[in-house]
């Protein structure tokens, strides 16, 4: 007993040394590597300069920062002492630059607008300082301050006769719809009380939003009124919940398919030794595959990594199709003499095939196929090379060589295997009758964001009247005055598309700090403090106001008739900075200004009249998104055929016979009609994600039918391929079966494809590429 116990420990040493060794260089290279999660990462980047410019300010300029939020389902005074209480917890985090329900401090931004309102408003003309105009301002003061607006106007009325500050403040409001009740926002047309907030950090900064949500979550605990529901949305939200969407789909893809895989060769080869030989291939193989994403493209986005896991099911083939096929007792080259050749032709055409992937100018779709196609070869390496000797040294091989009595009258269908042609047949009538595949070209639907957040940031958008980036026009230039006097050149014409009801207006810098050259004719526009004097002595003659009211007014003019113009640096109050910088800003030495319009009922109108403006470009980003989808997926087929190609020659030149090569790829060509046909009946529309999975189950159903379609074997070598295409069937459906479960879109789509596909596959290679029999191969 004890000289068996020692044999057996020395045979399965070098499997646990290996394995060791495996696992240690595995956690080495994953504890350096940078993940990703943010799908911006994994998606286009557009294919123009000022879409990709877009694109990049979405995803980390100062609108990736903000936070909307809603509170609803209370009382309106509960919701608002709700607001003011979150709002204060919000300040006191740390984790926001601002954070804006409308029952702030303003004293700081108003006494900044107050100081520099003749510089900062649209009223500061020429003729608002004529005798005539003081005159019509003074009389309209008096019936102010005998009015309810008393308190208001003797507060600003007296200094600013000409409403100069009043006018400032409506420029940086801007179109917003939002209501002051109880001294909080709430939505204009329900009892919803809102806040605005913007993080420090950057919106794809994933551990900074994590602490972010974390102290959204401890205010609202404090805050939550009885009955009340907290909304959120924006982008640093949606990246949280992306982030988050993607992870739990990688944990249940490593946790889940891993432990049904393993159970599975357990029962399947009755040794748990099987497990920590195939091991060996595996890691070393996801390990690579990773190492070389790192290295090419300097992450490993989450989406990779979870395709890269469910490579369990495939590349997990390799070392089964090698134990599978061993004799007890046998020498690792009396196996490689039957099965060698078929095995390295499947690995060859399987990477030929997704080789396409690696030239996508598509970020996803490379290192999807960079991933894959190392992955692969490094699996069929490390099979051949490092786990041959283990399993020798163990003597692994199948428990069960027996030939089943129900396996021959299994392959008696395929003497009838000319009744299964209506299989494909019928897959090509479905897909002529649902008019063929349908494609998927809105890059929103590939979003992990479910479809009830993205409704619900517009909606809050609206209710607060923060702008919406789907739309906008981007005005470009050498530095920050020539922007903001390009948009003010616009000015005109946009005011002529609300008057016709293209829009209800527009966002934009200049709006709130104009350029210098308004803020020096405002200068000159301002009288000297002789003039002003004299022609407000003529303005009050006859009103009962005393002889140095007006004191405050003339010293104001005075001042500012002596600064300089105020330039983006000057705006250091953080609620004012807070408006400026998401519409100008600085980007590698040149200068951007966003127009957002609002209210925008003719999108092509607005883009006509602005076309061919100086530094203007108009950009509809879900048009661009939309058209970069179809795009890349036009380019995905195309890299898809030229793969298809590449194997198809591989094959050629392996099998040596057309008549041989029919009979492997005709099963494959079926599986594919049939996969088609029941994502058509289905209703999934397919995305270039879809072409990936086509190609993945292609390279699984080489497999199936290189294996079947081998020449001269007996039963008993027929029965041994049988049940290992049928764990390798098994794996791979328990591995991408699980990612039809997923939440992320694309890793949905690879599952659902993947499973559809393999079943036709080793179904239709059983039938079609294996002999007749008594049929000679």
């Amino acid at each position: 007993m004890s000289v068996s116990l020692a044999s057996a420990r020395r045979r399965t040493a070098p499997i646990l040394l290996a394995l060791l060794l495996s696992a240690g260089l595995a956690a080495a290279v994953f504890s350096r590597l940078d993940f990703r999660t943010d799908m911006a990462d994994f998606l286009p980047q557009g294919r123009s300069e000022a879409t990709r410019f877009m694109l990049r300010e979405i995803r980390t300029g100062e609108a990736a920062r903000l936070i909307l939020i809603g509170i609803e389902g209370a009382a309106p005074d509960r919701l608002a002492e709700a607001s003011r209480t979150m709002a204060a917890a919000l300040s006191r985090s740390g984790r926001f630059a601002f954070v804006e329900d409308g029952g702030g401090d303003d004293e700081g931004a108003e006494q900044f607008l107050f100081r520099h309102r003749y510089l900062l408003s649209p009223a500061t003309t020429p003729e608002a300082f004529t005798t005539a105009s003081l005159r019509h301002d003074l009389e309209g003061l008096l019936e102010a301050l005998a009015s309810s607006a008393a308190p208001l106007a003797a507060r600003y009325g007296v200094e600013d006769p000409p409403g100069a500050f009043l006018a400032a403040v409506r420029g940086w409001i801007g179109v917003s719809p939002v209501q002051t009740r109880d001294g909080v926002w709430f939505a204009a047309d329900r009892p919803r009380a809102l806040i605005l907030a913007k993080t420090d950090a950057a919106g794809v900064d994933l551990d900074a939003q994590r602490q972010v949500r974390a102290a959204i979550d401890r205010a609202w605990e404090a805050a939550r009124p009885e009955g009340g529901r907290l909304l959120l949305a924006g982008p640093a939200i949606f990246t949280l919940q992306a982030s988050q969407a993607i992870s739990g789909d990688v944990r249940l893809i490593a946790i889940v398919s891993t432990l049904l895989i393993v159970l599975l060769l357990v029962w399947r080869f009755r040794s748990p030794w099987v497990i920590a030989a195939i091991g060996v291939p595996i890691l070393l193989s996801v390990t690579a595959a990773a190492l070389a994403v790192q290295c090419v493209f300097g992450s490993v986005h989450g989406v990779t990594l979870g395709f890269g896991l469910t490579m369990l099911g495939v590349s997990l083939d390799y070392p089964v199709l090698l134990i599978g096929h061993r004799r007890q007792g046998e020498a690792i080259p009396g196996t490689m003499r039957r099965i060698g050749r078929t095995l390295a032709l499947t690995v060859v055409a399987a990477v030929l095939g997704l080789t396409g992937m690696l030239f996508s100018s598509f970020p996803g779709l490379s290192q999807l196929g960079l991933f894959s196609v190392v992955g692969l070869a490094v699996a069929a390496l490390a099979t051949r090379f490092a786990l041959a000797p283990l399993i020798v040294a163990a003597d692994i091989a199948p428990v069960s060589t027996a030939v089943p009595d129900w396996l021959l009258r299994l392959e008696r269908l395929r003497l009838r295997r000319g009744w299964f042609l209506a299989l494909p047949g019928a897959a090509l009538l479905v897909l002529a009758w649902t008019g063929g595949p349908m494609w998927e070209t809105k890059l929103a639907r590939l979003s992990p964001v479910p479809r009830a957040a993205l409704a619900l940031d517009a909606e809050l958008r609206a209710e607060i009247g923060a702008p919406e980036v789907g739309r906008l026009a981007v005005v470009s230039g050498a530095d920050a005055q020539t922007v903001l006097q390009r948009e003010e050149d616009l000015a005109p014409l946009l005011d002529g598309l609300v008057r016709k009801g293209v829009l209800l207006g527009a966002e934009m810098a200049s709006r709130t700090l104009p350029s210098a050259r308004t803020q020096l004719a405002r200068i000159a526009a301002l009288p000297d403090a002789e003039v002003l004097a004299a022609r407000m002595q003529e303005a009050a003659a006859g009103l009962p106001f005393r002889p140095d009211a007006f004191r405050g007014f003339a010293e104001a003019v005075a001042v500012e008739r002596a600064m300089r113009p105020l330039g983006p640096a000057d705006i250091t109050d953080p609620r004012l900075a807070a408006r400026l910088q998401p519409l100008l800003f600085e980007r590698d030495g040149a200068w951007y200004g966003l127009i957002a319009p609002a209210g925008l009922r003719d999108p092509a109108v607005f883009a006509a009249a602005l076309r061919g403006q100086p530094g203007t470009a108009v950009i509809d980003m879900q048009a661009e998104t939309d058209a970069l989808v179809a795009a890349y997926t036009g380019q995905a087929l195309r890299w898809l055929g030229f793969g298809v190609l590449a194997a198809l020659a591989a094959l050629a030149a392996g099998l040596r016979s057309p008549g041989r090569l029919v009979r492997v790829l005709a099963p494959i060509a079926g599986a594919v009609c049939l996969t088609l046909a029941v994502l058509a009946l289905a209703r999934v529309r397919l995305s270039l994600f879809h072409v990936v999975a086509l190609q993945l189950m292609v390279g699984v159903g080489l497999d199936y039918a290189l294996f079947f379609a081998r020449r001269g074997l007996d039963e008993d070598e027929r029965a041994r391929t049988f049940r290992t295409l049928a764990t390798c069937a098994a794996m791979t459906l328990l591995s991408f079966g699980l990612l039809a479960f997923c939440r992320t879109p694309l890793l949905r789509g690879i599952g659902l494809t993947v499973a559809v596909g393999v079943i036709g596959s080793i179904f239709l290679a059983f039938l079609f590429a294996g002999p007749r029999p008594g049929e000679a191969t």
